[in-house]
Order: structure tokens, then sequence, then C-alpha cells
């Protein structure tokens, strides 16, 4: 069954204030341990001192391992989403398209070790909850989809469905591969660099740029 509604995660614990508390430091310690040994070599006791507590404190705020990492691709997605938002989608200008670029890829740099986990481990997601998360995905790239309509709308440049949905798709995976691979772009680029020579590639195609 396909499910794209946020999973609710059972707590024994009642205060909203205190769940939200130790679920971001136990999303922070995970985060560290699933990056250096991966989701299935990593255990519950590990998280939980990690996080700062016993695993008995721990197992008041989830019920399985595989809640913690659905925590933390939930936490991951919302964290970009809401950067995300600070984007103007309504000027329908070049100039936003390209600041949106900008805007994101250095939000992709500040979090790269949170997305790379989060693509390392997402696989190892329930059936039910893998659809929540890619579709948070999808949103993000509509964020694109949106400042590229409305730059057509604005009469910057003329452009079909197909190459809209494809030209947001590639913004949104050529700002996940600073983070995948800076290991060795930065010993050829600074990140601005990168933001640059991406962006004429992105834009390279559209016609009048």
């Amino acid at each position: 069954m396909i499910v794209n509604k946020k999973r609710k995660v059972h707590a024994s614990v009642k205060d909203e204030r205190l769940i939200n508390m130790r679920r971001t430091q136990m999303i922070r310690g995970a985060v560290a341990l699933f990056k250096e040994k991966g989701y299935h070599r990593t255990t519950t006791r590990e998280i939980a001192q990690a996080a700062g507590f016993s695993i008995g404190t721990l197992y008041e705020y989830i019920r399985t391992k595989e809640d913690i990492l659905y925590l933390v691709c939930d936490s991951i997605y919302d964290q970009v989403r809401d950067r995300l938002q600070g984007m103007d989608v309504e000027k329908g200008t070049l100039e936003s398209l390209k600041l949106g670029i900008a805007y994101y890829f250095k939000i992709m740099d500040e979090m790269q070790d949170e997305v790379l986990v989060m693509y390392q481990e997402a696989k190892s997601l329930s059936k039910d909850a893998l659809p929540y998360v890619l579709k948070k995905e999808m949103e993000m790239v509509g964020m694109f989809e949106t400042l590229i309509r409305r730059c057509i709308e604005n009469g910057e440049w003329m452009m079909d469905d197909p190459h809209i949905d494809l030209l947001a798709h590639n913004i949104f995976v050529q700002g996940q591969m600073w983070g995948f691979r800076r290991w060795a772009l930065r010993k050829k680029y600074s990140l601005e660099e990168y933001i640059e020579l991406q962006t004429n590639l992105l834009l390279k195609g559209i016609s009048g740029f």
C-alpha cells in the first residue's frame, strides 16, 4: 500500500516539546553515525549514546531503528524545503532563476552530510514510508518548475512541458552532485565557480541565454 502522508512515529512520552527536542538530538547523532558506518551497521544503542541519553530513553520516543531513519529523512527534506521557500518564485526573471539555483546549491553545500546520508540510506525505508519521502522530493523539484514557468509566463523564453520538467530535475540533481562529488570537484572549483559553470550549462540550451 502506498502512503503519501506523514507517518506517525509513536512515542510513550506525551510532552510534544520534549519529543521534538529528543528526536532532534537523535537525528543529529544518527546522521553522524549513518555517514560513518551506514544504517545497517549502526545500532540503536550507538544512536542513543551519540544523542546523549540511554537506550531506554531512546525507546520512549521511537519503536524501531527504522523509525529513526524515517525521522532523519523526513527532517532533512523539511529543512531543505523550508529553506528553499526563501527563493523568490514569483518574480519571473532569468536573474531570479539564477539566484534560485545559487541559493539551492549553497543549501546543498551546507547540508551535504545530511543529503548524502539520505540518499545512501533511504532505500532501507519501509514500503509505506518511502513513497512519502520521495513525494517530498518531488515537491521540491516542483519549486524549480514554478520558477521556470514564471520566467516563461513573463516572456523570458519559450519552453514546452517536457523540457520544463527535465530542467527542474536537472537543477535539483546538479545541486546534489556538489554534495556527492565535492571531494573531487572542490580540487578544481570553488563553490561559486561550480554554481556559475553549472548554471551556464543548465541554461545554455534556453533560447536567448
